[in-house]
């Protein structure tokens, strides 16, 4: 849809001008953005089924609220694009995750009205609670507003319910919103039900309870134990009449709720009735993923981020390629059912994200063995390290960025006691157009440094299968980490084999060659192109597939340090504490003095856009590989 001289969201701009609309044109309002995201997504694509599902709270919210001002804090951030679009980034957001253009993501360097970091499930709560009580003690502030967005997946996590705890014991005004898009609304609409969310929302009702407590504290009757007891009555009461119970009757939070999401003038008086009441609230919205959108509407796992598709018929668009290479997700998830078949101890465990990291092929072929623990990355850590104590050997499959989340229960409930659990770390190194806050470039320094722990990276998929093999042979904790993405090759026919924790294997002899190239993981692709291309040119490299990070491959490169002039390193990962740093820790403790390049990620934030981009920026694709050996060889114009 582009803008018209009719239509509403041509002139908007800024939440200002948002709320020079007639209430009842925010209806029309929120059918115009979701043509918009429908055009824009379709070519340049994002995550859409959840932003569909919340443009009608997101244009209440600005439309009541005093943004930037008043604080929108949103957890993941999946859902925001209609924010960025109403704050001032509409024209941005044709392109954005692109490189140099806007974040898929709200993010305060981008904009004031981004308010808090988002990419990772589960911290709006906490982090608005932490602005509304800032606020609190801050002369000025104190009747500044903070509202916290979180979904139904997200406060299932750990972090949601320390907020919560803590909500209910600091004098605050948090307003958290819950929309939960997992369930249909049609039970919970109309009739004594929506009665009971007109009432205990409605500005009257809330007056009289205020003037009551007020009255009732004055003569000593309502002391704050007696308040948090009310409160926990009234929800007790609203849950028997609605016949669904909530967690936070317990927690002294008043709840509202639940409500149709996709009323956005019910939503504007709601907001509006309780935008004002002091302590902690909850505001329910049931809501549908993909909304306006039929095909999504249908299946929003697949339209979570569906890729380019046909606005029109709703067909995807996906390229077929002649070789029909699969993801490296898949190979997992293809070997860990293989492996399953043949061990009865092998079991798989997620956080949320089956179809993610293909454990949803175990799902298919042996349920009882595959688990899905939510978002919940530090249980799913301690959850395998519980298994593997009782003999089972788990495979944990969670994104790099993610188990960042875990690393205590890392440390703690498995390496310490030395449990065999494989974690099977996707999406490592630089993952492209999700960007910053999903980059899995820490995982090699903030594993390595971990007793006990050994960490692989496969180069090819049947690399991949056999260190998933061989970990079943191990009595110890096993990182694999792989990348985003189709692998380069692979042959499914060969039978897996046990590799040995250390040695690496050389992929390229150069002739006479004083030049050593020490690739892990994916990257050694980059290191062969670059390889070729030098050879072309006169300059003769060795190229070795170290496999290993912990343990090093330490007797072949005290080796290359002694025959060789130049050692370059290859990872993709940060270079602080990573791969290259345990080989240049290895050399100089041996007193060898061979001239050692670095590459990989530099000590800097990388932002989004595609990885092939990404990996040239940071100077370690093909390009920046020759650009390097040229350097230390002194043939910059060969």
């Amino acid at each position: 849809m582009e803008d018209t001289e009719n239509s509403l969201l041509s002139a908007i701009n800024s939440p200002q001008d948002l709320k020079k609309l007639k209430e009842e044109d925010l209806p029309r309002l929120c059918e115009e953005i979701r043509a918009y995201l429908i055009e824009h997504l379709s070519e340049n694509p994002g995550h859409f089924a959840s932003s569909m599902g919340a443009v009608d709270l997101i244009v209440a919210l600005h439309y009541v609220f005093d943004t930037p001002y008043d604080r929108l804090v949103w957890d993941v951030g999946h859902q925001a694009y209609a924010h960025k679009i109403l704050t001032g980034r509409k024209e941005e957001f044709k392109n954005h995750r692109t490189l140099g253009g806007i974040s898929g993501f709200p993010n305060p360097l981008e904009s004031d009205a981004d308010t808090f970091m988002a990419g990772h499930a589960g911290n709006s709560i906490s982090a608005g609670l932490g602005m509304a009580i800032a606020d609190k003690l801050t002369p000025g502030n104190e009747n500044r507003k903070t509202v916290a967005v979180i979904g139904d997946a997200s406060i299932s996590g750990g972090l949601a319910f320390e907020g919560l705890n803590n909500a209910s014991n600091h004098p605050n005004d948090l307003l958290i919103i819950l929309n939960d898009n997992d369930m249909s609304i049609g039970n919970n609409v109309g009739g004594l039900h929506g009665y009971l969310s007109d009432l205990t929302t409605s500005a009257g009702y809330n007056k009289l309870r205020n003037k009551m407590a007020i009255y009732l504290k004055k003569r000593g009757l309502l002391t704050e134990n007696r308040r948090r007891a009310i409160i926990r009555f009234s929800n007790s009461v609203k849950s028997l009449v609605s016949k669904k119970q909530n967690i936070f009757e317990g927690l002294n939070i008043r709840y509202f709720g639940p409500i149709d999401g996709h009323d956005v003038v019910k939503l504007v008086k709601v907001l509006r009735d309780i935008k004002d009441m002091h302590g902690p609230r909850l505001l329910h919205l049931y809501t549908i993923k993909g909304k306006g959108y039929k095909p999504a509407e249908k299946d929003p796992t697949i339209w979570h981020a569906p890729g380019r598709f046909d606005p029109d018929t709703g067909e995807r668009i996906i390229k077929t390629e002649k070789e029909k290479t699969p993801l490296w997700q898949e190979v997992f998830g293809q070997t860990l059912v293989e492996l399953a078949k043949k061990d009865k101890r092998v079991v798989g465990i997620t956080a949320a994200m089956p179809t993610g990291t293909s454990l949803n092929f175990l799902f298919e072929k042996l349920p009882e063995r595959a688990f899905d623990v939510g978002i919940s990355e530090g249980h799913a850590v301690t959850f395998a390290g519980g298994m593997a104590a009782a003999g089972k050997r788990p495979f944990v499959a969670i994104y790099s960025s993610f188990l960042q989340r875990a690393y205590d229960n890392i440390v703690h409930d498995v390496a310490i006691e030395g449990l065999p659990v494989t974690f099977c770390i996707d999406r490592a190194g630089l993952v492209g157009e999700d960007g910053v806050t999903h980059h899995g470039f820490f995982d090699l320094p903030y594993l390595s440094c971990i007793p006990g722990l050994s960490i692989a990276a496969p180069s090819d998929a049947e690399t991949l299968r056999n260190l998933m093999f061989s970990s079943l042979e191990m009595n110890s904790p096993l990182a694999i980490r792989y990348p985003r993405g189709k692998t380069n090759k692979y042959p499914k026919e060969a039978p897996m084999k046990k590799l040995i924790p250390g040695k690496s294997r050389l992929i390229r002899e150069g002739k006479d060659s004083k030049i050593a190239i020490l690739a892990l993981g994916a990257v050694v692709n980059n290191a062969i192109e670059a390889a070729s291309e030098l050879a072309g040119n006169g300059i003769e490299t060795d190229v070795y597939d170290m496999i290993w990070m912990k343990p090093l491959d330490e007797d072949l490169i005290v080796d290359l340090a002694r025959k060789h002039q130049y050692i370059i390193t290859i990872e993709d990962g940060v270079l602080r504490g990573g791969f290259g740093s345990a080989v240049n820790d290895l050399i100089q403790r041996e007193e060898r003095n061979p001239k050692i390049v670095n590459l990989g990620i530099p000590d800097e934030w990388i932002m989004h856009g595609k990885v092939s981009e990404l990996q040239h920026k940071c100077g370690y694709d093909k390009e920046g590989i020759v650009k390097s050996v040229r350097e230390i060889v002194g043939k910059t114009d060969a």
